[in-house]
This record gives structure tokens, sequence and C-alpha cells, in this order.
């Protein structure tokens, strides 16, 4: 059948998005950098974020070429892999980090021109801040989409492999954007965190100077992390979550309706147009996005939420639109389905900005406990970040069960049919959680660029006026963060699910390669791509009494722990370092802290860059090893698992990690503004030392499991062939 015309709505949507990145970098770049100060100090922030990713990216391309020659050996060798599988793989790390590093290069130019901006207006530095994330935010939809589209052309166009194997061949490039993404988020995260927390400890409570203070040795390297983790990182994390939802979605699409050629192709690109349509309205969104001079906090997140809630209300729109014009089946089901998956991000942003902006009661609580020490700010911060799970779960579980039984008519059986169609309206509800991450990212690379922005301005001294500016533009970055992170969460969840079913079509495939033959629920021998999903689940005995299946939940949920557990040690040994380090300098270079002395910058910047580079392996190879190991041993039971396990615990150690430090670190923004003793009081020294415990909660370890769940369900599929011969 051939490619309908409809299609090429994707690729064009593509190159919209990143023409329009490319005209909101070029005007970013037309705005003016300030004074000859604030130059200099972009200058040191960029050369080392660029120092930083080119080391990062030449460790990163000896695993790529490892692993790409493993699956060639599988593919041609052994006879167990698709062998447009090697290739797939790594155009997926490739756009991944092409999406990181353009995100990256946009926000090191962008951060000196807020904070100039900053001196004219608070609209200005926010336009400016803003436009430059929806840089990031665009060309993430732009690649992903662009990706995509030629590997279905290719595909469709070259091979006589039917639309269950194009589609799960495809979801092999997902696996090359996980692994890129885990790299950048863990190494990226331990940088900056390891650059924070020795800044802080050492800078802001020991010498009792103020943040961002160019005498302090560690600043530069810790300006230099917001871009490496929270740019560069996020950029690789977010790429893989939509390309992720997209082709999981597109592959259930496949088998749902493989019966029905027709209606199967239209199933398999409909996510595809609906990410093309939310690219358009997240440019509307991204214009919409404006302020007033002395806005609050609440005015700067209205803005923000202007723009962002307009996109998803007319995607929300535009679907009915789609799915009719499309002739897709149950068109009015599915949209409804793709409704409660944009509903639920809403909730779970909505719910993230409560538990950790400053302007609502948790946070504002976390600050007060300050005035009673450190041991209450931190154990307050855990208990709010606890709470914070619930509305998060809750949400996730209500959206799962809608976008299934809207897919299915409102039926919640476990028939055949409806088991895949359910799983279907599962994937798109993902497909519309992201449908609108041109807009929503942008809010989320905003922080960094906002962050960084305040530091220019503290560095050039530029006065009072100008850093209550930035103060406040890095405040609202701190929220739109975390309400990143969660949203970047809650995708993951339901695209992890939408996995599951894709790793039974890829099981089904491998024992088709491999001619094995398997019995259905009446006890007749059939081949496997005969089997429907309740005939795989009896076969393989995937259910809560077969011990393979819970030891493999165990293990899934422990690999969560595992994983948080050696990436908050790497940042705290990176972390001993730089104080070590800080400590030095302030000791041994003779006035630095009355500002007639240089520090090395340089030499805390190779510290953490050093560390990253060695830390970041272990936790990522466990997330790629793991999988295969549980699957050679335990078989598809185990890996189901696996799956369900690490998905349910690291789901709920992500929103609580995340929260809890994104409500630590606006806990002492709180009180710098002036409330509880402000500035130097004893309540701000123990805020800082509960931010600098949130720091790795939220931007090394929290955001890194969303990858996590993800990468585990991608390794799986791309390894079914060796658990199959395992079997």
């Amino acid at each position: 059948m051939n490619i309908p015309s409809v299609f090429w709505l994707v690729p064009i949507a593509s190159i919209v998005a990143l023409c329009m990145a490319w005209y909101f970098f070029k005007s970013m770049i037309s705005a003016d950098e300030g004074t000859p100060r604030m130059r200099e100090i972009a200058k040191y922030v960029r050369d080392g974020a660029m120092a930083y990713l080119k080391q990062q990216y030449k460790v990163v391309l000896y695993v790529f070429i490892a692993l790409a020659a493993i699956f060639a050996f599988m593919a041609y060798v052994l006879h167990v892999q698709n062998p447009w599988v090697p290739f797939a793989f790594l155009t997926g790390g490739f756009f991944s980090g092409l999406a990181g590093f353009f995100g990256m290069k946009t926000a090191t130019y962008a951060s000196g021109r807020t904070a100039n901006a900053a001196r004219k207006s608070l609209d200005a530095g926010l336009k400016i801040a803003f436009r430059s994330g929806a840089v990031m935010g665009l060309t993430v939809v732009g690649l992903g989409l662009l990706d995509i589209a030629i590997w279905f052309v290719v595909l469709k166009s070259l091979t006589d492999e039917s639309l269950i194997a194009i589609t799960t061949t495809m979801l092999t490039f997902g696996m090359g954007a996980s692994t890129q993404a885990l790299f950048a988020r863990v190494g990226g995260g331990i940088y900056t965190k390891a650059a924070d927390v020795g800044a802080d400890i050492v800078g802001k409570v020991e010498a009792d100077i103020p943040e961002d203070d160019p005498r302090n040795p560690a600043t530069i390297a810790d300006n230099v992390g917001d871009n490496v983790g929270d740019v560069a990182g996020m950029g690789a994390d977010l790429y893989e979550s939509y390309c992720g939802s997209i082709l999981s979605t597109a592959a259930l699409g496949a088998a749902a309706y493989a019966l029905t050629p027709e209606l199967q192709l239209k199933a398999v690109i409909a996510p595809m147009l609906i990410a093309a349509v939310g690219v358009f309205l997240s440019l509307l969104g991204i214009f919409l996005v404006r302020t007033k001079e002395g806005a609050t906090m609440r005015d700067l997140l209205k803005s923000l939420s202007l723009g962002t809630n307009v996109a998803a209300v007319l995607i929300a729109g535009a679907t009915f639109a789609i799915l009719y014009l499309l002739g897709v089946e149950n068109w009015l089901g599915l949209s409804f389905s793709v409704i409660s998956g944009l509903a639920a991000g809403v909730i779970i942003g909505q719910a993230t900005e409560y538990y950790t902006s400053h302007s609502y009661k948790p946070t504002q609580k976390i600050s007060e406990a300050g005035l009673t020490g450190s041991a209450t700010v931190i154990i307050k911060g855990i208990g709010t970040g606890m709470i914070s799970t619930c509305i998060p779960v809750i949400t996730i579980g209500v959206a799962i069960l809608m976008s299934y039984m809207c897919a299915n008519g409102f039926d919640l059986s476990m028939s055949s049919e409806s088991l895949a169609h359910g799983l279907y309206g599962v994937g798109i509800a993902a497909v519309g959680m992201l449908s609108t991450l041109g807009i929503t990212l942008a809010t989320d690379a905003y922080g960094p660029i906002a962050d960084n922005a305040g530091g220019n301005a503290e560095m050039s001294e530029l006065g009072e006026e100008v850093r209550h500016r930035t103060d406040a533009l890095d405040a609202l970055g701190n929220t739109t963060a975390a309400t990143g992170k969660g949203f970047a969460i809650g995708s993951a969840a339901l695209t992890a699910l939408a996995l599951l079913a894709s790793y039974i079509e890829e099981i089904k495939i491998a024992m088709d390669r491999a001619d094995v033959m398997m019995t259905n629920v009446k006890g007749e021998i059939i081949t496997a791509a005969e089997a429907t999903i309740p005939d795989f689940m009896n076969f393989f005995q995937v259910n809560l009494m077969n011990p393979k299946v819970l030891v493999g939940a165990f293990i899934g949920a422990m690999a969560a722990f595992l994983f948080c557990g050696l990436t908050m040690e790497a940042v705290g040994r990176a972390a001993q370092k730089m104080v070590v380090e800080v400590r030095r300098q302030f000791k041994e270079i003779a006035g630095i802290l009355e500002g007639k002395a240089t520090p090395d910058y340089g030499r805390c910047v190779e510290i953490s860059t050093r560390a990253a580079q060695h830390e970041m392996i272990l936790p990522s190879f466990l997330a790629i090893l793991i999988p295969i190991i549980v699957g050679c041993l335990l078989g598809v039971a185990g890996v189901m698992g696996l799956l369900i396990g690490g998905l349910a615990g690291g789901f709920t150690l992500a929103i609580f990690m995340a929260n809890a430090g994104g409500a630590w670190d606006n806990a002492k923004k709180n009180v710098e503004e002036g409330n509880f003793g402000g500035k130097g009081s004893f309540a701000h020294k123990a805020t800082i030392v509960g931010d600098t415990v949130g720091d790795p909660f939220k931007d090394t370890s929290g955001p890194s499991l969303n990858i996590l769940i993800k990468l585990m369900s991608m390794v799986s599929i791309v390894m079914a062939g060796l658990t199959v011969a395992f079997m």
C-alpha cells in the first residue's frame, strides 16, 4: 500500500519547526550581549560548556560503536535481529545528541543577552529567555519528526516488511535516543550538581558571599553545568520521550489493526499527524507569552500558562478533525483518549507548580522550617516530596483507564481485540501529552537560561534592580523546570506502558524468525504471528502467581533505587572534590575574597568534567545490562515483571525526587526575597543546606529515572531475539 499524501504533513511540520528554531536563534543573536564584562563571562561559560560536550560525545561515540557492532553481529551472524536495527540505533543517538547540542549552543549565547535585556524591562528579559528556550523545543520536535518521517519512507519503500515489522524496527532508533539521553542526563547532572553544591557550601555558607559571586572559583563551573545538565540533557531526554511515544503508538496501531490493512496504515500515521499539527499550535502558543513590568510570580506563571494552555486546548480540538478526516476507526473515542493524555499533562503540571512554587504553602512552609535549622528543612522537604506523588500517580492511573476505555467504547474487557485497541488508546494519550512539546519544552529550557542570566548579572555587578528582575525570572525557571520534569516523567509512564505491548510484538516477531511454535489459550499449536496478546500472556505465564514475574518486578523497582543511589553518590564524591578545591583557592590565592585576585575557574571546570565523564559510566551501563541479564535468566515473564516494577517504582520515585528538589530550591529563593529573615539569616543558611541536598534530587537522579524506565523497555525490545534464543 502506498504512503498516503496526508503523511507528507509530517516532514513539512518538521522543516517548519527547524526553520522557526533558526529564526528565533538569529533573533536572539542579533540582540546586544551587553558590556565587555558581560561578554567575557558569557564566553567563559560557552567555552566550558562546549568543551564538556565535546568530551562527553567522544565517550558516547565509543559506546555507540560497540553497541552497533553487537547489533550487527546479532543481525548478520546470529540472524536474531532485523538488519536495519544497527543503522536505526545510530541515527536515533545522532539526532538526540544533535538536539542537545543545538539547544545548549543557543542557551550559552542567550543568557548574557537575557541579562542585558533585563536592564531594560522584565518583559524584554522574559522574551529573549523564553524564545531561546523555544529553539530547544522546536529543534527537538523538528529533528524527531524528521527522523521518524525519513525512516518510515525508507522502510516502507525499500523493504517488503509488514507494518508491524517496520514500526517495531523504528522503535530501535528510540533505543539510540534513550542511550544518548541517559549519558547526557547523568553526565550533565553530575557535572552541574558537583559545581553547584561545592559553590554553595563553601561560598554561600562558609564564606558568606552571594550566589554567583565572581570571587567563588566554582561559579563558572556552576553556570556551565546548568547548560550541560538542564539544556543538553533535557533536550536529549525529551527527544527520546517524544519519538518513543509516537513510535510505540504506531507499533501498537499496526498490531491492533493487522487484519484490516487500510485501517492499519491510518492507525500507524495518526500519532505522527497529531504531533505534526502540534508543531504549528506550539508556535502559536510561543508568540502569546509576554508579561508586564513589576509582574509577580503568579503573573509570570500565568503568562507562560497562557501559551501552553492555548496550545493544549487547540490540539485537543484539532485531534477530533485529524482522526475524523483520516478515517480512523472509533475516531471519536480515540480523540477522547488524546484529551485524557493532555488533561493528565496539565494536571501534573499544576500539581507540580503547587508543590514547588514559593507562591504556595508547601514551599513556604519549608522556608518557615528554616527558622529552626537545616534538619527541619530537610525533613519538611522530604515529606512534601512524598506527599506530592499522590496527585501525579492518581492522575496517570485515571488517564490510563480513561484512554483505554475511550479507545474501546468504555469497555474494560480483556478480549484480544479490546486489549489491542485499548493499549493503542493509551499510546495515543501519550502522544497527546507530548504533542505540544515545542512550547512545553520551551518553558523548561527557559529555566537554565534565566539562571545563567542571573549569574551573569551578579558577576557583572549590574545593580540591584536588574538582579531583582533576573531573580524573578530565575525563580520562575525553577518552577517551570520542576513542571517540565513532572511532565516528562508523566509522559514516560504512558509511553513505557505502550512499550510493554510493543515488547510483546517484538517477541512474536523474534519467535517467527526463529520458527518457534506456541500454544494458544485453547491449547492449539499456532505460529507466533497468529497469537493474540492473551495467547502470549498464557504461553509465557505472565501472571502474578509466576515467581519469575514477581522476581522481575522486585528487580525493576530495585533498579530505580540502585540507579538513584549510584548517581547521588557520584554527585557526592564530585562535590567533595569541588569543596576541597574551592577551600584551597580561598586559602592559597591571596586576595580572592577581597576581589583583588582572579580565581582559577578552569580548575573547577576540569574537576566537574572529569567527575562527570568517570561517574556516568556505571549507572548508564547498568540500565542497559539489567534487562539483558533478566531476559537471559528469567525469560519473557521475568522481563515483563522487570518493566512493570521499574515503571511503578521509578515513576513514583522520580516524582518525589523532582518535586522535593524543586521545593527546596524555591524555599531558599523565598527566603532570599526577604522572608523569614532574608539573605544571610539563620533561615537562609538552613534553606541553602536544603537546596544543596535537593540539587542531585531534582537535577541528576530524579529526571534520569524517566529515561531509565524507557531505556529498559527499549533494550528489552531490541534484545527480544536474544531472549527468545535463551528460551
